[in-house]
């Protein structure tokens, strides 16, 4: 039989092991908490990037209208390169997006090249769409999306071409078509001074062979045969 100082002791040790229990299992309840909130924040921020790029707004630029066959006499016809080309893109976009909050860079190397950004939860995010250029028999030229590199976002192409008609500053002969992933150039709506306007004729990324052709109105021309 336990001598009364031992049993004093065994008491003792139940007394701590009953007080350790509600602190592990305290321990245990802090962590499920904390896995609880996490994933909530996971899944809120998925929902927050869902939410900002579907929601439908007005887009910022105005309609545009039917397409208007031009009929003209071609007095300048261009062939040119990529780099001078990207380099003339470049200077128009720079002046078209003054003042803009958001802003891209479009360019051709062996496909054409949308780069720009978004932000989800105050956190810019970068992407690169990329798209096969085809010259239409108008004329305009068609870009048909064909990849999107977008970090690990799993985003698809068409609510990217959506977030680009509703957010960006575009010109208003650039028509962004996020259904059928296609963005068409209005060349028949873009004016030049004088009315000089511009038909696409070739484009070939890969040899590096861009041909175009500026075109005097039809009033303009009958008028200069009238004088001569």
């Amino acid at each position: 039989m336990m001598n009364e100082p031992e049993e004093k002791k065994e008491v003792k040790k139940e007394n701590k092991r009953r007080k350790k229990a509600p602190e592990v299992k305290s321990t245990i309840n802090r962590w499920k908490v904390a896995f609880i909130v996490l994933v909530a924040l996971i899944i809120g921020s998925l929902a927050f990037v869902f939410v900002r790029i579907t929601q439908v707004r007005e887009p910022n630029y105005k309609p545009v209208p039917e397409l208007v066959e031009k009929d003209g006499t071609p007095v300048v016809a261009i062939q040119s390169k990529k780099k001078q080309v990207n380099a003339l893109i470049d200077f128009y976009l720079s002046d078209f997006q003054k003042g803009s909050d958001i802003t891209y860079k479009f360019y051709l190397e062996n496909e054409a090249m949308l780069n720009g950004t978004f932000k989800v939860l105050g956190h810019p995010i970068q992407f690169y769409l990329y798209f096969d250029p085809y010259v239409m028999d108008n004329g305009n030229v068609q870009l048909k999306a064909k990849s999107l590199s977008i970090g690990t976002l799993g985003l698809p192409m068409k609510e990217i071409l959506k977030f680009v008609q509703r957010d960006y500053k575009l010109p208003n002969w650039v028509e962004v078509n996020p259904e059928d992933s296609t963005i068409l150039l209005r060349l028949d709506q873009f004016r030049m001074q004088n009315g000089l306007f511009i038909r696409a004729e070739k484009i070939n990324l890969v040899d590096d062979d861009i041909r175009m052709n500026i075109y005097l109105p039809k009033d303009n021309s009958d008028k200069k045969e009238e004088s001569n």
